[in-house]
């Protein structure tokens, strides 16, 4: 366990530099050469090609860049939108806090995939509608957690004295609340975003996330799926190697940031 929290922001931080440093390492992704179609692993290509001869280790490290960009941005618009929405029902207490629990159990009661499915069927396809279809997914767990922080302090001599000082609800959710609130966030925040980058992936596999011929581990694993069969394993095996090594990361980062809290 101990050794997963170190390797974990390792791993993660690997996948970041190569995600955002991969343009400088000279590799097209895009690239076909129907001559070496299927062409197992080699010199010339460490992960070989996949069906149109594109090399599937540029293609996984450009996948990386889409995957994870789509993963923090909906990870981060979630936490902003419910860390937000939660303090400020769990401090105004009432209606306002069953309202927004309310809102929160309707999002959750849905299947996650459904509920992501139907978004992005109303927005169409797209990296956009993928962004927003996985933050409103994830948006609840934030609402939740930030909204028991603030009605555990609402309770509290702190906020009292804050409000008697004439502090309005801004201040007493950075003064007070954000202290108690950031280890949490940050810790849902790395675990949302291994969750995101899982759903990107999904929804790209069923054929209604983003669109060929973008680099992406979910086209890259139901492209690869079909010649698999055919013993042209490497062509799923590398994008799903990735998908879940990062995905393992975000948890493994998170639990070392649970702990150092």
């Amino acid at each position: 366990m101990a050794e997963g929290r170190r390797a974990g922001p390792v791993v993660l931080a690997l996948v970041a530099a190569l995600a955002a440093g991969g343009p400088l390492l000279g590799l097209d992704p895009f690239a076909t050469d129907v001559g070496r179609a299927l062409a197992p692993p080699s010199a010339a290509h460490p992960l070989g090609t996949d069906h149109l001869g594109r090399d599937v280790l540029a293609r996984v490290i450009a996948a990386a860049r889409v995957d994870l960009g789509i993963a923090v941005a909906a990870s981060g618009a979630a936490a902003l939108g419910g860390t937000l929405a939660g303090a400020l029902a769990g401090l105004a207490g009432g209606g306002a806090a069953r309202i927004a629990a309310r809102g929160a159990d309707l999002i959750m009661v849905f299947p996650v995939y459904l509920l992501a499915l139907v978004i992005v069927l109303a927005m169409g396809n797209g990296v956009g509608a993928v962004i927003v279809a996985t933050a409103v997914v994830n948006l609840p767990y934030f609402l939740r957690l930030a909204a028991a922080v603030a009605a555990a302090g609402r309770a509290g001599p702190r906020v009292d004295a804050a409000r008697m000082a004439g502090m309005g609800r801004g201040a007493i959710i950075r003064g007070i609340l954000w202290p108690d609130l950031w280890p949490l966030v940050l810790t849902q925040g790395a675990v949302t975003t291994g969750w995101a980058m899982l759903n990107a992936a999904g929804l790209s596999f069923i054929g209604i996330g983003v669109a060929p011929p973008a680099a992406e581990w979910g086209i890259m694993l139901s492209e690869g799926a079909r010649h698999a069969a055919a013993g042209a394993w490497w062509v799923a095996a590398a994008p799903l190697g990735a998908l879940v090594a990062t995905a393992w990361a975000c948890h493994a980062t998170a639990e070392a940031i649970r702990v150092r809290a």
